[in-house]
């Protein structure tokens, strides 16, 4: 399964959008709201709908939609 270049999340393979640029390297997209903000510079890391949390020592990066829906 790829991962997010943006948002870090996992996605099935038929979603999503892979980029190429280049010098070769390969973004990965899951929707077109990452690989928007992506191309206008921001940082997923500052953004409030990408979430962080700490599961057993390790980063893990969810959406907070996904918490929401799950709630």
């Amino acid at each position: 399964m790829p991962k997010c270049s943006y948002c870090k999340n996992n996605y099935e393979p038929p979603r999503g959008l892979t980029f190429v640029l280049p010098n070769g390297e390969l973004l990965y997209f899951c929707s077109s709201k990452c690989r928007k903000n992506h191309k206008l510079g921001r940082k997923g890391e500052k953004l409030a709908w990408i979430k962080k949390k700490k599961v057993g020592g390790q980063e893990v990066v969810k959406k907070r939609e996904e918490n929401l829906v799950a709630e």
